[in-house]
């Protein structure tokens, strides 16, 4: 059934990447249209989410944030598709580095960078990244139940010295490295949302105290890795630039869940600026009445 899926989906997939972005653009439009009028989808976790983190916005102002992100994941979507066939040299004029040589002198440094990210901006064409470093890329991901399309999406990362890596192999992934001298660029998702009986660490996030992810801190101090923030601005349609931000060099230097937190505030500066630029379908805030009595 998942090789079926494959074979029929599949080609429309790259039929539609072949064509014009511009092209691909207009059915993004149609596919918003689709998406926010007519099926609705998500459309209320969306606008429960903004209310959460923005209840001093009116109606009016929700409503119009919520617009705008849908035409940014609809944009998003087709990002992806064009994924399958964009040239090197196009996705280099469409996804601009302001400060790659930041991220250069940590290599020369011989260091191995933890860049934390999260779903803002766009993720899709940042892989591009490692056209301009000399280390792979490797990036933390939750492999996809069809095989078929999980391998598909591997290879088309792979293209950029990116390799995708379940969360499974993770560790000793960086273990491995760490062990042969080689050095690496990791990037984490570091805004999802992990089970709250497990959490080690809760933090307010847009004024509501949530469970946080503290693994990439913990693997940067353990294998004494540079930390790097990064920020991704659309200019136009099809049109991104990233600015990095190194929070340390040494990580062994803060204090627990430290680097954590200032990684949580900086996204907080980024949604505050362009809010319509995060990720807002996903259910983020769901623990937010589980706070367990020892993080209150």
């Amino acid at each position: 059934m998942q090789l079926f899926a494959y074979i029929l989906i599949y080609p429309i997939i790259w039929l539609l990447s072949i064509l014009p972005t511009r092209l691909l653009y207009m059915f993004s439009s149609l596919l918003f249209l689709l998406v926010f009028y007519i099926i609705g989808y998500r459309r209320k976790v969306v606008r429960n989410n903004l209310k959460l983190c923005f209840p001093e916005k009116s109606e009016k102002e929700i409503r119009a944030i919520s617009k705008k992100f849908f035409q940014h994941f609809c944009d998003m979507i087709f990002e992806s598709i064009k994924s399958l066939t964009i040239s090197e040299s196009e996705i280099k004029r469409r996804f601009k580095f302001t400060n790659i040589e930041l991220l250069q002198e940590l290599e020369k440094e011989n260091k191995s960078i933890m860049l934390m990210c999260a779903h803002y901006g766009s993720w899709e064409w940042i892989f591009i990244l490692q056209k301009y470093l000399n280390s792979d890329g490797y990036a933390v991901y939750k492999k996809l139940k069809n095989k078929h399309f999980d391998k598909l999406v591997r290879r088309i990362r792979a293209k950029y010295k990116t390799y995708l890596i379940t969360t499974k192999h993770t560790v000793s992934k960086l273990r491995e490295l760490k062990a042969n001298d080689e050095i690496a660029i990791f990037g984490f998702l570091s805004d999802q949302s992990p089970k709250a009986q497990k959490a080690r660490h809760w933090k307010e996030f847009m004024g509501i105290k949530v469970p946080v992810h503290t693994g990439a801190e913990s693997l940067a101090k353990e294998l004494d890795m540079a930390v790097v923030f990064f920020k991704t601005k659309k200019i136009k349609r099809g049109y991104y630039e990233t600015t990095f931000k190194t929070v340390t060099k040494n990580p062994t230097e803060y204090k627990d869940f430290e680097i954590t937190d200032l990684f949580v505030n900086y996204l907080e500066e980024l949604i505050h600026e362009e809010p319509e630029f995060y990720l807002w379908t996903h259910k983020r805030w769901k623990h937010r009445n589980r706070v367990p009595e020892k993080f209150q």
